[in-house]
């Protein structure tokens, strides 16, 4: 009986260079942001490999939602598989909103700087960073309205 609970919805698994971050069986639909907008996958949807976008995703079982903050990667998804490999990612509730504010502070002082000497290898570097800041805060902002 158990096997046949694990059979239904869709398996995701995240990984980032520090190792595995999420791991869930059995969910009714993952939401990703890709590079070319927004994806449902549920079981027996087409495989699909596709560039993520720094923003949240989404992961629903039994009637609960899990937000995670995904900065970059790619997603692939076959045999009821989502695998997710993320640069970085973080679960909503384990996201320390201070150190992504004072993050977010940082990209924006250094993207300024870039911006009035005119690198723009920095420019693009600050900006990614400032992106990723402002994700992890958004993220915990929408754990904290639940």
């Amino acid at each position: 009986m158990a096997e046949q609970e694990q059979q239904k919805g869709i398996a995701v698994k995240i990984v980032t260079p520090e190792g595995e971050i999420y791991d869930q069986t059995g969910a009714e639909i993952a939401v990703i942001n890709t590079k070319g907008g927004q994806m449902g996958i549920m079981a027996g949807h087409e495989p699909v490999l596709a560039a993520l976008a720094i923003d949240e995703m989404i992961v629903k079982k039994d009637d609960q939602k899990r937000s995670l903050a995904v900065n970059g990667g790619v997603a692939e998804f076959s045999h009821d598989l989502l695998t997710v490999i993320a640069d970085s990612a973080e679960i909503a509730d384990n996201i320390d909103v201070n150190r992504a504010e004072n993050a977010k502070e940082r990209a924006q002082s250094r993207l300024a700087h870039a911006q009035e000497v005119k690198d723009s290898r920095e420019i693009a570097m600050a900006h990614v960073a400032l992106m990723r800041a402002v994700n992890r805060i958004h993220v915990a902002s929408i754990r904290s309205g639940q």
